[in-house]
C-alpha cells in the first residue's frame, strides 16, 4: 500500500495514499484497534446532514465562504449517498465524545471538497476541516446532536412502520380467528375457554401499546444538542448557528427538531438515548412472549399443541427428515435477547462521565441504533414470513375443549367449589370428560349440563367481555 505524509498539531503520520481521510482520523485507527466495527451508516448519514446545514448556515452568517458551503455541502450529499462510505473507518470503541468520528467526517468531507474546488486531494487547503467544516461546533454537542437525529429518524422511518404493520397483522388474525373457541392455559395448565381471536386480540394490543411507549420519547429525542459547543455554554458559535441548523434538519428530515432547552443537559446526560433503550426493551419482551406463544400454540405436529399451523420454511433438521422449525419466532427471541443486552450496555453508558460531558457516546448510538434496526427488521419478518401465513387447527382447538378439566368451573355456581373439584378429580383419575361424569352422577338434568358445558358466549374480538 501507498502512503502519504499528513500533518497535524501533533506532527505528521503516514496515511493511506488513496483516503480522503486524514492525520486525526489515522491516529484513530491506530489507536483503537478494538472490535473493527465501525459506527453504524445511520449515524454517519445524520453526521453528513448536521455538516450540510452547519455549512450554508455559516455561509448565510457571513462566517463561511460561498463556493466552500457550497464544496462541503455537496460533499455531505456524496456521504450520505454512500459514495465514501470505506472512508469512515473508526471504531465504535474509542474516544468516549466521539471526536475521533467527528473528525473522520470533517476530514473526508474537507479533502472532497478540497478536491471539488481544485481538483486536488487536500485534506487541509483550501478547506480546512476544524476551520471550515466543524465551524461552531464541538463534537461534544454535534455527537449527541447526531445520535438523537440517527435514533429518530431511525425510529419513524423504519421501527414505528414495521410495529404498525405487525399490528395490522395480528389484527387480521383476530378477526380471522374470531369463532374458533380453544381452551386457555394459566401455567401452563389448562383454564376455562376463549376464542383464538381473543389471544391474537391480546398480542395486537401488546404491540399497540409498544407502538405508544416508543411513540412517546420522540419529545426527548427531538431535543438536539448543537449549539453548546464544548461545554454547553455555546462558546465560538454563532448566536443564530443553532437555531438555523436545527431548523434546516427540520426541514430536510420533516421531523420535529428542536434546539435543547438546556444545553448542559443536552451534553452532560444521555438519558434521553436510555429512556429509548428502555421502551425498545419493553417492545422486544413482548416479541418473545408473542413469539413464544406462537412456538407452543404450533408445537407437534402431532405430539404438541398443535392449535395453530406456522408457514414452512426450510427444512428443519440435518438429521431428522420432513421436521420443520418455528424457525422466525425463534430469530425474534435472539433479536430480542440482542436488545436487552444492549439495554444494560446503554444504561451502564448513561451513567458514566462527569460535569459537562458522557464519555460513552460511540457505544450508546452503536447499541442503540442496532436495537431499532434489528426489532424493525425481525417485526417485518415476524409479520410477513409467519403471522400472515397461520391458519388454525379448528377441530383440534374444539376438541381440547371437551376434554379440558377446567370445564368443570362453569358447574361451580350450581354445585359449589368443592363438589366441581371432586367431579374433576374423577373425570381425570377415570380418564373421563367433565360432562361424562357429571352426567353419570346426576349433577343435574342432562339438558342444564349440555346448556352449561356446550357453547359458551366467549364474548366480542376486542377481549373485553368477561367470560
Amino acid at each position: 500500500m501507498k502512503y502519504r505524509e499528513e500533518k497535524d498539531t501533533m506532527g505528521t503520520i503516514l496515511v493511506p495514499a488513496e483516503a480522503y481521510y486524514g492525520a486525526q482520523t489515522q491516529r484513530a485507527v491506530e489507536n483503537f484497534p478494538i472490535s473493527g466495527i465501525p459506527l453504524p451508516p445511520e449515524f454517519i448519514r445524520a453526521l453528513a446532514l448536521i455538516k450540510e446545514c452547519a455549512a450554508r448556515v455559516n455561509a448565510e452568517l457571513g462566517r463561511l465562504d460561498g463556493k466552500m458551503a457550497e464544496a462541503i455541502a455537496r460533499a455531505t450529499r456524496e456521504v450520505a449517498e454512500g459514495q465514501f462510505d470505506d472512508q469512515f473507518v473508526v471504531d465504535v470503541f474509542q474516544t468516549g465524545s466521539g471526536t475521533s468520528t467527528n473528525m473522520n467526517m470533517n476530514e473526508v468531507l474537507a479533502t472532497r471538497a478540497n478536491e471539488i474546488l481544485t481538483g486536488r486531494k487536500d485534506s487541509r487547503s483550501p478547506v480546512h476541516p476544524n476551520d471550515h467544516v466543524n465551524q461552531g461546533q464541538s463534537s461534544n454537542d454535534v455527537i449527541p446532536t447526531a445520535l438523537h437525529i440517527a435514533a429518530l429518524t431511525s425510529i419513524r422511518r423504519k421501527l414505528i412502520p414495521a410495529l404498525s404493520h405487525l399490528q395490522r397483522t395480528l389484527d387480521e388474525k383476530t378477526a380471522a380467528f374470531a369463532d374458533v373457541k380453544k381452551i386457555g392455559r394459566t401455567h401452563l395448565q389448562d383454564a376455562v375457554p376463549l376464542t383464538l381471536g381473543q389471544e391474537f386480540s391480546g398480542y395486537a394490543r401488546q404491540i399497540a401499546l409498544g407502538i405508544e411507549r416508543v411513540d412517546g420519547v420522540e419529545k426527548r429525542l427531538a431535543e438536539l444538542a448543537l449549539g453548546g459547543t464544548a461545554v454547553g455554554s455555546g462558546l465560538n458559535a454563532h448566536p443564530e448557528f443553532a437555531g438555523r441548523v436545527i431548523s434546516a434538519i427540520a426541514d430536510k428530515t420533516g421531523l420535529a427538531f428542536v434546539e435543547a432547552i438546556n444545553h448542559f443537559e443536552a451534553q452532560a446526560a444521555r438519558d434521553a438515548a436510555v429512556e429509548t433503550s428502555g421502551m425498545l426493551k419493553t417492545v422486544a419482551a413482548g416479541l418473545v412472549k408473542i413469539a413464544n406463544d406462537i412456538r407452543w400454540l404450533a408445537s407437534g405436529p402431532r405430539c404438541g399443541l398443535g392449535e395453530i399451523n406456522i408457514p414452512s420454511l426450510q427444512p428443519g433438521s440435518s438429521i431428522m427428515p420432513g421436521k420443520v422449525n418455528p424457525v422466525i419466532p425463534e430469530v425474534v427471541i435472539q433479536v430480542a435477547a440482542q436488545v436487552t443486552g444492549n439495554d444494560v450496555a446503554i444504561t451502564i453508558g448513561g451513567q458514566s462521565g462527569n460535569f459537562e460531558l458522557n464519555v460513552t457516546i460511540p457505544l450508546i448510538a452503536h447499541n442503540l441504533l442496532q436495537s431499532i434496526r434489528l426489532l424493525a427488521s425481525s417485526v417485518e419478518v415476524f409479520a410477513e414470513k409467519c403471522i400472515r401465513g397461520l391458519t388454525a387447527n379448528r377441530e383440534h382447538c374444539a376438541g381440547n375443549i371437551e376434554k379440558s378439566l377446567a370445564m368443570v368451573t362453569g358447574l361451580v355456581p350450581h354445585i359449589g367449589y368443592d363438589k366441581a373439584a371432586t367431579i374433576a378429580k374423577t373425570a381425570y383419575e377415570k380418564g373421563r370428560t367433565i360432562r361424562e361424569v357429571a352426567v353419570e352422577q346426576q349433577i343435574a338434568p342432562e339438558e342444564l349440563l349440555n346448556r352449561i358445558l356446550g357453547p359458551v358466549d366467549l364474548g366480542g374480538r376486542d377481549g373485553k367481555k368477561e367470560l
